[in-house]
């Protein structure tokens, strides 16, 4: 008897669409993408967002997912995977949101390169306004200082890589500019963006598959 052909596994869900949702069924939503240091003043901009825009935008930040955690104590060779896992359920929660149609504006950390391939990936490119919100290190440190929530000089060093990646559809500085006139020069640039947007450009020159090798990282260690 003639063996029969393997079947393939189907390709996944195209990013920005929900699984078994017929196209065209949900317009995705669009996801303004605020990327910065800790105490840079991306949840300041958020909440103005959300207070000036007109249609209904969600707030989901990554602080959020953290607090979700049980209290107890992970242990110190456990806590990379485990924080890993939050990063990449909060990435596939924005994904989830966006393709069900909604507008959501994140605020996050790509203090790891993994982190923006994850989104790259998940992410419909086309629908992404990506924000760099910067501060100086100087006022970041008296930020850190005045909250005293965060290890000293957490900002700092996620400074060095946080803004390595490339083009932005717009760029806010804190040091100067208050959260309200950033939040203003998103909205203006949301009425006229121009395309390709800046994720569109990453994810192309990463070679159009976004976070191809994210999945099969080895868990490196991570923080907030």
């Amino acid at each position: 008897m003639p063996e029969s052909p393997r079947r393939t596994a189907p390709d996944g869900p195209r990013p920005g669409t929900v699984p078994g949702e017929p196209p065209g069924e949900s317009p995705a939503g669009k996801i303004i993408f605020l990327n910065g240091t800790s105490s840079s003043g991306k949840s300041s901009i958020a909440a103005e967002l959300l207070r000036i825009l007109d249609e209904p935008w969600f707030h989901m930040p990554v602080d959020a997912f953290h607090a979700m955690r049980s209290a107890g104590e992970v242990a110190p060779e456990e806590l990379p995977l485990v924080l890993r896992r939050t990063w990449q359920g909060f990435h596939r929660a924005v994904a989830g949101m966006a393709a069900a149609g909604n507008n959501v504006v994140v605020d996050h950390v790509l203090s790891e390169e993994w982190r923006l391939r994850d989104c790259l990936r998940l992410f419909e490119p086309r629908n992404v306004v990506l924000v760099g919100v910067r501060c100086s290190v100087e006022e970041l440190r008296r930020r850190e200082l005045a909250r005293g929530d965060r290890p000293a000089g957490l900002a700092a060093r996620q400074l060095r890589q946080v803004h390595a990646y490339g083009p932005y559809d717009v760029e806010c500085d804190t040091t100067t500019a208050s959260s309200t006139d950033c939040a203003r020069r998103i909205r203006s640039f949301l009425a006229r963006r121009p395309f390709p947007t800046a994720f569109e450009r990453l994810r192309a020159a990463a070679g159009g598959g976004g976070a191809g090798r994210a999945a099969g990282d080895r868990p490196q260690p991570s923080g907030p």
